[in-house]
Formats: C-alpha cells, sequence, structure tokens
C-alpha cells in the first residue's frame, strides 16, 4: 500500500521547532545579557573591590624594637637586619625532605638548623613560612636566588634579628626575645591591639624585655603592593611606615654590674644596688648567668638541657624569686624597732654570758663566755645575739612583724619585673594560714626568739633587703625600686620619667636613725667587717650576715671544711655609703659563702671603690680577700627551729639553739 507524505504538516512542525529553538536561543541569550549587566551594573563594585585585592596585597611592615640603654647610653639590646631562608609548606611542590636536601646544596644546613626548622614547623600554621637558616651570607644568597625558580614555596626574606652586645652581662634583667609560640599567640589575642603585632615573628620572653613588651614592639605599618598572578611583588602602590618601639634606658650603670659580676667569679649568689633618693636600680646581679643570644632564635636542645639541668639554676633569677634568711643583717632593724617602740634606749646596757634561757631551751650566742655588758651600739658593731634574743621576746612577733612590713620586708617591692616572691614575714596571722594542722598553725614562744638574730621563719628576697636598707638609708623616705628609669619615644626622642615621687614616708624619729646608721658605720670600722673595709677613701655603714643551710647537732662545733660545699653557710652582707649622703646601697648574698666577712663583704667593697672612687680591682681573678671568723651569730634553718618550738609550751627541754659566726 503507498503512503502519501504529508508535506504541509511536516512544514509546520519544522517551522513549530525552528520557532521553539529560536525561543530557546532567544531566552538564553537574554540570560546572558541580563547576567552580563547584573555584573556590569549592579555588582560592578563589588566584583571590582575582590579583582583590585586580588593584584594588590597588603604587606604589613614590622617595626623596629626598641633599644635598651643602660643608665649612661650603652647599648644593652640591639637590633641588626639579616636574610633569613624560609618554607612555606603549603606552596612546596616536592617533599619536604626533598627540599631541604636541595637546598643544602646551595646553602650550609646544619643538624642544629634542621632540628630548630622541625620544632618550629610544629608550633607553625602550614600557611606561615619557617625559616631553614637564618643570617644567610651574601654569598649564599646569590647562589640561591640563581636558582630560585627551582624551589616554589621557598623565599628569601629580610628580617630584624635582636642581639645582647654583652652576652651574659645582666642576662636577668634584659631577659629575652623569642619566636611567637602558640602560647605567645594565645597571649597576643587577649590584648587591646592584637592586630598591631600582623607580621611579628618575635616577643619578649623573659625579664624587661617581657615586662615591656608593648613598649618595646612599636606600631606596625603596612605597604599596598601590586602582585603579579605568580604571587611576585611588581611595585609598591602605597605605604604607612611603622612607628619604632620606644627605647629603655634602664637605671642600671652597666660597668658597676660588670665589676660586681668579676667580683663574684663562679660563686653563686645575688646582689642589688639601689639609689637611695631615687629607686633606681644600680645593680642587679644574679649568678652564675646565661647568654639571652641562644633564646633569641630558638636554644638548641643540647644548651637547654645544660641550663636547665644545671646544679647551679643560672636561668633562676636570685634577687628576685631567690628567698633566704637575712642573718644578722636584721639586727639593725630590730635595734630600730627597740628604738621606736620604746622597748630600749641606746644607753641601756644588758649583761651577755653567753647563752639565753628561755623555758628550758638555750639559745646560744657564738662567742664562748659572751660579750659581758653590751648596750645597743656594741650589739650591732660586735653581733651580740643574745641581745636580740632578749629583745625579740620583748617585742614579740607581731610587734615586729607591723615594724619590718614598713621597710618592705616579706612585701612585694613592684620592681618592674614578673614573678617577683613575697618571701616571709611571720606573724601568729600568718602561720594560722600558713598551716592546716592545729598543732602547726599555733604560734610557740620560742619562735619568737629567733627571729631578733634574722633566722626562724624570716626567708626575704635579696631585693627585699636592699630595698630595706635604701630606705634606712634614705631616712624612712621609700622609694619604689625600679629598673627602667626613663623610657625614651623612638620616633620624636621624648623621654618619660617612670618613678617621679616617693611612695611613702616611715614615720621615724631621726635621732633614732642617725644613731642605726652610725653603728653600721661602727661595724665597718671596729666591727666585723673592719678588715673588708680597712683603708677605704670613704666612709660607708654595713652589716654582716651568715645564713645557715643545713642543722648541725647539739654541741657540735661548725667546721666548713668537714661540710660539703653546697650545705656551707650563705654569706650576707648590707651597706650603704657614703655615710653622711648615701648614694648607694647594697645587699649582697653569697651562697655557701661562709662568714659575712669572708666573702660577702669583700665584694661589696669593690662595687664600693669603683661606684665612689672609679677605682676597678687591680686583679680582677682575684678572689675576695679571706676574713678570719668573727663572733657574730647567723641564721638557722627553719625546720630545725620548728621542730624544737612545736611543742607544749615551746621548745624542747633541755635544747639548745646555737648561733654561727659571720
Amino acid at each position: 500500500m503507498t503512503e502519501f507524505k504529508n508535506t504541509e504538516r511536516e512544514i509546520h512542525l519544522f517551522r513549530l521547532r525552528l520557532s521553539a529553538a529560536g525561543v530557546f536561543v532567544l531566552i538564553c541569550f537574554g540570560l546572558l545579557i541580563t547576567r552580563f549587566l547584573w555584573l556590569q551594573t549592579v555588582k560592578y563594585k563589588d566584583y571590582a573591590s575582590q579583582a583590585e585585592d586580588n593584584r594588590i596585597s597588603v604587606v604589613p611592615v614590622v617595626p623596629n624594637r626598641g633599644l635598651i640603654l643602660d643608665r649612661n647610653g650603652v647599648v644593652l639590646a640591639r637590633n641588626f637586619s639579616a636574610y633569613t631562608l624560609e618554607i612555606t609548606p603549603s606552596k612546596i611542590q616536592e617533599p619536604l625532605d626533598a627540599v631541604i636536601e636541595h637546598l643544602s646544596a646551595l646553602v650550609d644546613i646544619q643538624p642544629k638548623d634542621r632540628r630548630r626548622f622541625r620544632r618550629l614547623l610544629d608550633e607553625a600554621k602550614n600557611f606561615e613560612s619557617v625559616p631553614i637558616r637564618t643570617r644567610l651570607t651574601d654569598e649564599e644568597v646569590a647562589r640561591f636566588t640563581a636558582q630560585r625558580y627551582r624551589f616554589p614555596g621557598v623565599e628569601i626574606q629580610a628580617r630584624l634579628f635582636r642581639q645582647y652586645p654583652l652576652g651574659e652581662t645582666a642576662s636577668h634583667v634584659i631577659g629575652y626575645i623569642g619566636r611567637i609560640s602558640q602560647r605567645d599567640a594565645e597571649r597576643i589575642e587577649d590584648m587591646e591591639d592584637s592586630a598591631n603585632y600582623a607580621g611579628t615573628d618575635y616577643i619578649g620572653k623573659e625579664g624587661l624585655e617581657k615586662k615591656y613588651e608593648e613598649v618595646l614592639h612599636g606600631t606596625t605599618g603596612y605597604e599596598e603592593v601590586e602582585v603579579s598572578a605568580g604571587g611576585r611583588a611588581v611595585r609598591t602602590l602605597s605605604r604607612t611606615p611603622a612607628t619604632p618601639g620606644h627605647n629603655l634606658i634602664l637605671s642600671i650603670d652597666i660597668e658597676l654590674q660588670k665589676v660586681i659580676e668579676e667580683a663574684f667569679g663562679d660563686r653563686r649568689g645575688a646582689l642589688v644596688a639601689i639609689e637611695p633618693a631615687t629607686g633606681d636600680v644600680l645593680a642587679y646581679v644574679s649568678k652564675p648567668t646565661f647568654d639571652p643570644n641562644l633564646f633569641v632564635e630558638g636554644i638548641d636542645p643540647k644548651s637547654w638541657e645544660e641550663l636547665n639541668t644545671s646544679i647551679d639554676r643560672p636561668l633562676l633569677n636570685r634577687p628576685l624569686i631567690g628567698s633566704y634568711p637575712p642573718g644578722s643583717t636584721y639586727k639593725p632593724f630590730m635595734a630600730l624597732a627597740a628604738l621606736e617602740l620604746g622597748k630600749r634606749t641606746p644607753n641601756q646596757t644588758i649583761h651577755d654570758p653567753g647563752f639565753f634561757w628561755f623555758g628550758n631551751h638555750k639559745f646560744r650566742d657564738d662567742k664562748e663566755g659572751g660579750h659581758g655588758s653590751v648596750d645597743m651600739y656594741r650589739s650591732i658593731v660586735q653581733s651580740c645575739d643574745t641581745y636580740y634574743y632578749m629583745l625579740a621576746n620583748d617585742i614579740g612577733v607581731d610587734g615586729i612583724h607591723d615594724f619590718m612590713k614598713q621597710f618592705g620586708f616579706g612585701q612585694l617591692t613592684g620592681i618592674d619585673l614578673e614573678h617577683e616572691r613575697q618571701g616571709v614575714l611571720p606573724s601568729t596571722t600568718w602561720k594560722r594560714n600558713a598551716y592546716k594542722r592545729p598543732e602547726q598553725r599555733k604560734w610557740y614562744a620560742g619562735e619568737t626568739i629567733s627571729l631578733g638574730i634574722g633566722q626562724g621563719y624570716n626567708s626575704f628576697t635579696p631585693l627585699q633587703m636592699a630595698h630595706a636598707v635604701a630606705t634606712l638609708a634614705n631616712n624612712g623616705v621609700v622609694m619604689k625600686p625600679h629598673l627602667v628609669k626613663i623610657v625614651e619615644n623612638g620616633a620624636t626622642k621624648e623621654r618619660t620619667l617612670t618613678v617621679r615621687n616617693e611612695s611613702y614616708r616611715i614615720d621615724l624619729k631621726q635621732q633614732n636613725v642617725d644613731f642605726i646608721k652610725n653603728a653600721m658605720v661602727g661595724v665597718t670600722r671596729e666591727g666585723t667587717s673592719a678588715r673588708a673595709f680597712a683603708g677605704a677613701g670613704y666612709v660607708s655603714g654595713g652589716k654582716t650576715g651568715t645564713a645557715q643551710v643545713v642543722g648541725i647537732k647539739k654541741n657540735e662545733k661548725y667546721d666548713a671544711s668537714k661540710v660539703d660545699e653546697r650545705h656551707r653557710d650563705h654569706s650576707l652582707y648590707t651597706a650603704f655609703a657614703p655615710a653622711d649622703n648615701p648614694k648607694i646601697a647594697i645587699a649582697i648574698i653569697v651562697e655557701n659563702g661562709g662568714f659575712g666577712a669572708a666573702t660577702a663583704a669583700p665584694i661589696v667593697r669593690k662595687a664600693l671603690d669603683y661606684y665612689l672612687l672609679g677605682k676597678r680591682p687591680e686583679d680582677k681573678d682575684k678572689p675576695a680577700v679571706p676574713v678570719e671568723k668573727t663572733d657574730e651569730v647567723n641564721a638557722r634553718p627553719v625546720a630545725e627551729l620548728k621542730a624544737e618550738a612545736e611543742s607544749v609550751g615551746g621548745p624542747k627541754a633541755g635544747a639548745e639553739t646555737k648561733g654561727n659566726q659571720d
């Protein structure tokens, strides 16, 4: 059967399909035109801004960190620029180890560099650059630049580095900076102006570098840089310069600091020297010291282990954190308390048979047979313990506490360093709060006796001892001790004093203060430190002291030659000079140094000779002049005293408390 085509129907269908296709095409073109118009008109500004952002990179400009100088302008912390080789892990195209191996053919990369890189890599984010080598030589920079195309994700950056030109000198004061860790990043986030740390890699970790971090840091600037499709900078479009950090001008006399550190030699200990009228800390010595330069780029594990595990504890900030019994250096303050509280007069005498009985406990003076008839002047000059046993008993623990608190004993001084230790100035309230067991919380009368000679629970920092002596030398006018004397604006050089006014005044009778000072002058002329200060070209006041480290048995005589070196007595000395108008006050402790007059006093003599006369030791390596044993008594371990005193009615029946010589 023949089938005929309907030509008209097929033409009609074709036209319908063609029309539908045409409409569809028109709709598509319409949508495209509409989208084009939308992007070019409504969204133009948004996308233009994004395109500009892709073309322009905002780069932070890290400010120059402020300098740290001593009172005479000697630079203690400075900056220098150098090139570093840095890897951004997210941008490299080969395994990290392979990249480092290839780089080592161009740049000297030591095992310690690799270890530091791995440690920093663990702390960094994947998109942050991490230095594999710092302080590149010009030759190394040239070699890498010629081969840079082989190392995507590896760049040479110009960085500022911190340097401490005097190395170990005053390291506990200055502190150091280090690369920002995760903990530091959290600390920055808590700051009010955390954005100011954009692009910053380093932050203060210890000492003044940490305490004055925001002052030293400065204000971050910014550059708008046009970049290519490959991320390379083409040109700088605009620049907001960074503002350098403020400079710190310290109260420290770095030459005096050097003299004292050299005088210490290999001994352990601490010394703080203060200008009484201003509170300026002239010297702040903690021995042994360490080199802060080791920490700037991350200390290597070997050096860290040596410092951290050393039995000498070089990282310990002894003036600030070390807490020691003051020994007989406490006696002048006890005598002043007696005068002010009406417990003694200068001419009032006691008979010293060489011991003091309290109940059934015998507190012994070190001088067998005693000092005989002793007035207040002689009690200080000859350091008579029996006099102060009696005096402590008469004043009482709370009376001693209330008077000594005014001088800053057992109180935070507020010095511009972190982590200051408060120490212990005992009282009945203190003991109730310090112990939990009822029998431990009770204050026994026998515990008061040894407080008079700087023993028992008394425990103060060398900084507190120096602060107290400075206040005494300043006639009761209290100045806050401080290490930073002036903050200098990094841009304008405008200077601002950190401490302008006195903190407060202790209500003291001047004749009483003058009497105590005169007795301390007597110590250097005819007393326990007379030999150490013989022939000095100035008049100074002083007081020797000794702090016992371990107890000795009943009736046993102390013999340093038979005691392990680290169990020997600590050596203490406090001083001020010139006596008529004190310019410097000092407190020193030499750990396990023995008698105060033998080790501590000669170091102070060298310090005063330099500061007052400009005289340096003739032989810097010569140890302090030894002094024969004197008759002054000193400190005793807390554990031993507590064991004797914490019994019904006080000390154990028939027991004795021995004194030690200064």
